[in-house]
């Protein structure tokens, strides 16, 4: 932690460069070195070392989380930020950490993680609130490019990627993510942990994608038969799901229950039928 104590104060970077936090762009800047600290052990999980890891930060802001990954020795952190004033803060940091730290100008929803860093690749962000689960959707589409991402949201997106069938919080996103990741929720962060305090608590969840993910079935059509069946959720299947034309008898499926009421495996099973037609 030597290097941390040389660095001046979050408090000072903020007021040194201005940075007022931007409702526009989802910016709640956490500034507690401990949570911080938590956030990145968390990741770690068993390992002690990220030297063999391309981390990503998304948003950094003032660079609290972007200070506690680099005391982990990364191989390479990509910090992704739009905001023209925190990228000014956090090169400040380069003359610490020097060729550890690459920082990109960039709306994150435009990245593509293929092109960036060298694999196995990491993604630990405190995410803008305003894109976070549209980000999420994007890396599930890249999942067979990321180790692990341990990100933190709104509780309430937290609630709908873990949450079971037959709850009030399953839902589209629920099932794509529990598809294609092991899901483990890490734990809520109070809102007076951020500068400014939104009006929510944080959740911070860990996802692993799952292993040898097979090519079928293709994502689209997850999205397809997800968003039919969740479009009318108080609907039956039969009646959701009847422009997709699928045999759900012969799926083993009761055409009576409702989209909340399916299992991950059960939406994979009807995604499978849409290919196969």
């Amino acid at each position: 932690m030597e290097r941390l104590d040389k660095l001046i104060p979050l408090r000072d970077v903020i007021n040194r460069y201005g940075l007022t936090a931007k409702k526009s762009l989802g910016q709640h800047f956490l500034l507690d070195r401990n949570l911080n600290d938590r956030i990145v052990n968390r990741a770690l999980g068993k390992n002690v070392d990220l030297s063999n890891y391309t981390i990503i930060e998304i948003g950094p802001g003032p660079g609290g989380l972007t200070r506690s990954i680099l005391e982990c020795n990364p191989r390479e952190l990509i910090a992704i930020e739009k905001d023209t004033r925190c990228i000014k803060a956090i090169s400040d940091l380069k003359a610490e950490y020097k060729n550890k730290l690459v920082i990109k100008q960039s709306n994150a929803l435009n990245i593509n993680l293929s092109e960036l860093g060298t694999k196995p690749i990491q993604i630990i962000a405190n995410l803008p609130y305003n894109i976070g689960a549209p980000l999420l959707i994007k890396w599930l589409k890249q999942a067979h490019h990321i180790n692990q991402m341990t990100l933190m949201f709104q509780k309430e997106v937290v609630d709908r990627l873990i949450a079971k069938p037959s709850s009030k919080a399953y839902g589209r996103l629920s099932v794509i993510t529990q598809w294609l990741c092991h899901t483990k929720f890490e734990f809520d962060i109070n809102s007076r942990a951020f500068t400014p305090p939104p009006n929510v608590t944080s959740s911070l969840i860990t996802l692993k994608p799952r292993p040898n993910i097979t090519s079928k079935p293709k994502f689209e059509n997850m999205e397809k038969v997800t968003a039919a069946a969740f479009g009318q959720r108080r609907k039956m299947l039969r009646t959701s799901l009847k422009s997709l034309d699928i045999n759900m008898i012969a799926l083993g499926i009761n055409p009576k229950l409702r989209a909340e009421n399916l299992t991950v495996e059960e939406y994979v099973s009807l995604a499978n039928a849409i290919e196969e037609k």
